[in-house]
């Protein structure tokens, strides 16, 4: 089972990397469900991260809300992907969807040019996605070689335990061809139910160690 600690800022990711997290996803502004972090705290949490032989995934977020973004926001978003890579780290988080709720392709494909030589986690903006066109945003996101998708399965305000039957489906449906990371209420005490019950191997959260 990978543990992907959610790490505000680098206060706490030396006691979750001692705690056993084998991965930390680096943002700020977690009460708005993260931003992109600094680039002192950035520089910082890979120096510490690199040390430890530990994965770091950087959240690329220009601010909080839905995940409709204008054109400054998207060149905020590549300035930001740019500066992380130039750093080294292993992976960077975003996601970009349309007023319609589907994937913003232009601004995706975009952001993943940028990205090349990056592990890419598209984030929880695909629980935002219509239900109906969730196993096609999977289609997509696969032919687009994305490596993960973070999701809680369903609306954040429910138990992740409502959602096992929708993430065992989806993970059988990517057939191992992209990586599910169940995230949004799991904790060190349900991690090994929620990876039983949806065949997911990769948890993550602020309390997952």
């Amino acid at each position: 089972m990978i543990k992907e600690f959610c790490a505000e800022n680098y206060t706490h990711i030396p006691k979750a990397i001692y705690n056993g997290a084998n991965r930390i996803e680096l943002c700020d502004n977690l009460a708005v469900g993260g931003t992109t972090p600094s680039t002192g705290v950035l520089e910082e949490a890979f120096q510490y991260t690199s040390e430890k032989s530990i994965p770091l995934m950087v959240m690329i977020r220009p601010r909080g809300g839905d995940f409709i973004y204008n054109d400054t926001e998207l060149k905020i978003m590549h300035t930001d992907l740019i500066e992380a890579k130039k750093l080294g780290v292993d992976g960077v988080v975003f996601g970009c969807l349309t007023p319609s709720n589907w994937i913003d392709e232009e601004a995706m494909e975009l952001l993943l040019d940028v990205s090349d030589g990056l592990q890419v986690t598209f984030h929880m903006a695909f629980d935002a996605i219509e239900p109906s066109r969730q196993k096609e945003a999977i289609d997509w996101l696969i032919a687009h070689q994305v490596d993960r998708i973070l999701t809680h399965g369903g609306p954040m305000d429910t138990p992740v335990e409502e959602h096992f039957t929708k993430l065992h489906e989806w993970i059988d449906y990517a057939d191992d061809q992209i990586t599910f990371v169940v995230g949004g209420g799991v904790t060190t005490a349900n991690a090994q139910a929620v990876c039983e019950q949806t065949g997911a191997s990769e948890v993550h959260g602020t309390k997952i160690v």
